[in-house]
């Protein structure tokens, strides 16, 4: 998954918290920290998960989806990215 797709699934999974659709949310999220975590800087992803997770465990749904849609977009965008 490149940078563009994993900024639009953050986005897509934003709405979904947004719209109150908590456990596809949360399916959708795995799936993301999945394939991005391996790609940004591990102290910062670490300390947006961290954050995240605090969110989710206070069903925080709205602080979670701009945790995804804002912080996280800027985790992806700053990734190093290899060159092919």
């Amino acid at each position: 998954m490149n940078a563009a797709r994993q900024v639009s699934a953050a986005c897509d999974c934003a709405a979904l918290f947004r719209l109150g659709r908590d456990v596809e949310g949360a399916l959708r999220m795995v799936e993301l920290f999945d394939a991005v975590m391996p790609q940004v800087e591990p102290q910062a992803g670490a300390v947006l998960l961290q954050a995240m997770l605090a969110a989710q465990q206070r069903q925080d749904w709205l602080a979670l989806a701009d945790f995804l849609e804002y912080e996280l977009r800027h985790l992806i965008e700053q990734a190093p990215r290899a060159e092919m």
